[in-house]
């Protein structure tokens, strides 16, 4: 540290350099700032509107014309932090994605993704060019930037409706998956000079998507099986290794010119259907991480935008919302999933459940950062378009879903969160859960878990005491287990837990099986 206490950043111009005493008040200001983003959660549960529209709020109201007046338009900087953001949240998206809700939806989900998003631009962007008069490169750049949905957003407002596995793995596949070759369209939009023809973007898009899904399954498939037969020395290390992996993928995919995004969804979701060790703890660090991610990318969404400039941009962006909304999604639904039959009902909800999310918003950068003409205001319409249509769409969508009659059972019982800890030398692995409130494994005896051979449960803490169990031992909710398994029976011991957790004693006469949900 130079003399005189500052600590002295690169020099910009004229700026000063940033003091002691102002480094701590500006580590005091972005605190709060997450304090208030965090209790902000509780709000948008309690509204049913997703978060990004409290965390855009609070960019907006300590940005330029806020309470704050910060002046911030760097949007080069916005869309770097912006591209690491997603790549955390789509790490865990992908760690959160279980395979086997997701299999049989993957034929309409990719469908969906790739069809549909052509389908998507196509129209949004004719609805920019004929009913605003926007010139086509900037109508191609809005309906290529409004195409990519939001699981996030989504399951946000449904997590009160259970809906069918089928609509649920279509609509997080598609979220996993479309952002790959948006991503791609909109950068080829954003290039000086003619636009390459259809028939190059769709060879490129093709190559990209490829070169993207080989390393992130690679990186993936790679990575599970380290982090199964490895034993890291502590297990604080589990979950830093898994999202480094994740990260690993996307930069392997970009450095091989192909679909980073793609890479590093495909590698997070092959690893969490891996049954790591400590993955309870993994997903946590996972799920804060993305919290974070998302609460820094809004906020700072929000401060680059500059609230008096989107007055004249309002009602074009209602018009090209209204065209993407109440045309160019129910189409895509409907052309891309034509082949597959699904109810109307189904298609129905699909179509207004595509609310758009940070994605559009951080890809409307691109084009300002390239320097394309007008891109100042495609930015300002992708941002009003994202925050009136997720305003409009969130609070109904529960209702929607009710009134289509696609709310799933509510008595489903709760599964287990089993955290895996490897015993290297002696060749087998420690499991350990609790017996959550809504587990079918309450009122089981020990005997009747039925585990297959090299596998036995040796220890139970049960009020704050721990003992032995015999095999007439009577489990109850709340009771924390610990299981011994070798390596061989280590799988088949947890699908057997899972399926006496949500099936009871007699799981396998009943076809339950242990599968994860």
């Amino acid at each position: 540290m130079p003399a005189g206490g500052t600590i002295r950043p690169a020099p910009r111009g004229k700026d000063r350099p940033l003091s002691v005493h102002q480094l701590n008040e500006l580590l005091l200001v972005c605190s709060l700032v997450l304090l208030v983003a965090v209790a902000a959660v509780r709000i948008s549960s309690r509204s049913g509107l997703p978060s990004l529209l409290v965390y855009l709020g609070i960019g907006v109201a300590i940005g330029q014309d806020g309470i704050g007046n910060v002046v911030f338009d760097n949007a080069e900087l916005t869309q770097v932090i912006g591209y690491a953001a997603l790549v955390v949240i789509l790490a865990e998206g992908g760690l959160g994605t279980k395979w086997q809700e997701i299999r049989p939806a993957l034929p309409a989900a990719i469908t969906l993704s790739l069809v549909g998003v052509a389908i998507s631009v196509g129209v949004t962007a004719a609805g920019a060019h004929y009913l605003v008069g926007l010139e086509w490169r900037q109508a191609l750049l809005i309906g290529a930037v409004v195409s990519s949905t939001d699981a996030a957003a989504v399951f946000s407002v449904l997590r009160k409706v259970p809906l069918p596995a089928r609509v649920t793995g279509v609509l997080e596949a598609e979220s996993g998956f479309n952002d790959a070759p948006v991503v791609i369209l909109v950068v080829s939009f954003s290039t000086l000079g003619p636009v390459d023809e259809w028939y190059v973007l769709i060879g490129k898009i093709a190559l990209e998507l490829a070169i993207g899904a080989a390393i992130g399954l690679a990186v993936g498939f790679l990575g599970s099986y380290g982090l199964r037969h490895v034993a890291l020395p502590a297990s604080g290390l589990y979950p830093i290794a898994v999202m480094a992996i994740a990260v690993s993928a996307y930069a392997a995919g970009a450095i091989a010119h192909g679909s980073g995004f793609l890479a590093v969804y495909l590698a997070a979701m092959v690893m969490g259907n891996a049954k790591l060790p400590h993955w309870p703890a993994t997903r946590g660090f996972a799920d804060g991480l993305g919290w974070m991610a998302q609460i820094g990318m809004f906020v700072l969404l929000g401060l680059l935008v500059t609230p008096h400039e989107l007055v004249n941009d309002f009602w074009p962006a209602v018009v090209i919302g209204l065209v993407l909304t109440m045309v160019a999604r129910p189409l895509e639904v409907f052309i891309s999933l034509l082949p597959f039959r699904l109810p109307w009902q189904e298609q129905a909800l699909m179509s207004w459940a595509g609310l758009r999310g940070a994605v559009p918003i951080i890809l409307a950068t691109i084009p300002m950062v390239s320097g394309i003409e007008g891109s100042e205001r495609v930015f300002n319409i992708v941002f009003v378009l994202v925050v009136v249509y997720t305003l409009v769409q969130g609070p109904t969508l529960p209702w929607l879903a009710r009134k289509l009659e696609l709310g799933g059972p509510a008595d489903t019982p709760a599964d287990l969160g089993i955290e895996s800890a490897p015993l290297e030398k002696l060749r087998g692995h420690l499991l350990s859960f609790a017996i959550p409130d809504g587990s079918r494994m309450h009122g089981v005896e020990v005997s009747e878990l039925r585990l297959p051979g090299g596998a036995s449960v040796t220890l139970v803490v049960r009020d704050g005491k721990s003992f032995v169990p015999a095999p007439s031992t009577v489990l109850r909710r709340g009771d924390e287990l610990l299981v011994v398994a070798t390596d061989p029976v280590r799988d088949a011991a947890e699908a057997r837990l899972r399926a006496v957790a949500r099936g009871g004693k007699l799981a396998g006469w009943l076809g339950t099986d242990g599968t994860a949900r």
